[in-house]
């Protein structure tokens, strides 16, 4: 039996219970279905008890999570590009179209011992875990934890909001202002992201397409896909939150940055990738099909 991640609870931003916590800050589990099979085998206990998954947290509160699988997961031999690695952690650059972890084989979770170099490190991970999720849709960053420490120290970073992301989407429509916050709550919680225009050109079919970098500051579900399409400008190839889509080219949202002091070391990584080379290409397609057509 490996301990996949301790939890100290030290803040809470807001009444919450063990399951719903679970579900959106462990990132060992997918899906609410997932966290409740957790709970109901006792792969999660909170103060070293087996507890229903209704149970309030309060501050003071430890939770562990448990893998009570013995063995390895089966390995998935694709190759994803390292962007960063030592003994204590990796970064991984995540393509779009592939599941972080869960119950299927074709997972990134199931790649990471084909793309990494094992730890020396006494108190290794039995095996490499991540550390946070990004939609299957999405492309970008993803933090991979290879020792017990890294692990309980990242997930402590992203508790306390000490872990930057930094999101580029290509947004169907001209937002108003160059810069700002949206703010609108989700499911009646408070949410904020931070955006900044980038670049901008007109389109025939959304007058405009604009490349946006977008800052979360909450971390609640499709946060980022959620505001911009409030804001009516979509993200370009969401086929949840939007109408219009486009075969075949995917979602336009990369998270290409991150920022944070290392768990075990503080040395300050600051960590970026070029975006997919399909943003360019469509911005590069929308202009000129709108230049020829004005001609």
């Amino acid at each position: 039996m490996q301990i996949i991640e301790q939890i100290k609870i030290t803040t809470l931003q807001e009444a919450i219970r063990l399951n719903t916590y679970c579900e959106k800050y462990v990132s060992f589990f997918q899906s609410r279905k997932s966290v409740k099979k957790g709970i109901k085998n006792g792969a999660v206990l909170l103060n070293g008890q087996k507890v229903p998954g209704g149970t309030w947290l309060k501050i003071g509160d430890e939770i562990m999570i448990l893998d009570l699988i013995q063995s390895p997961p089966k390995t998935y031999h694709l190759d994803i590009p390292v962007i960063y690695e030592d003994n204590h952690l990796a970064i991984v650059n995540k393509p779009a179209g592939l599941t972080v972890s869960g119950n299927q084989f074709k997972t990134l979770a199931n790649t990471l011992r084909y793309n990494l170099i094992p730890t020396v490190e006494k108190h290794a991970l039995s095996w490499p875990l991540p550390t946070h999720r990004i939609d299957n849709q999405t492309s970008g960053l993803v933090i991979i934890a290879k020792t017990k420490p890294a692990r309980i120290k990242i997930g402590q970073l992203f508790e306390e909001k000490k872990i930057e992301k930094t999101y580029h989407a290509l947004a169907m429509g001209r937002l108003e202002t160059k810069e700002g916050w949206f703010d609108s709550a989700i499911e009646n919680k408070n949410a904020a992201t931070a955006f900044q225009v980038i670049s901008e050109v007109k389109s025939l079919k959304n007058e405009y397409l604009t490349l946006v970098k977008l800052k979360p500051i909450t971390g609640r579900t499709h946060q980022i896909r959620i505001h911009l399409s409030r804001n009516n400008t979509p993200i370009l190839g969401d086929k949840l939150y939007s109408e219009e889509t486009i075969q075949q080219k995917g979602l336009f949202l990369c998270a290409n940055k991150v920022i944070f002091n290392h768990p075990i070391t503080n040395e300050l990584l600051n960590i970026e990738v070029p975006l997919p080379l399909k943003f360019n290409t469509r911005m590069k397609n929308e202009q000129r099909r709108w230049q020829n057509y004005h001609a």
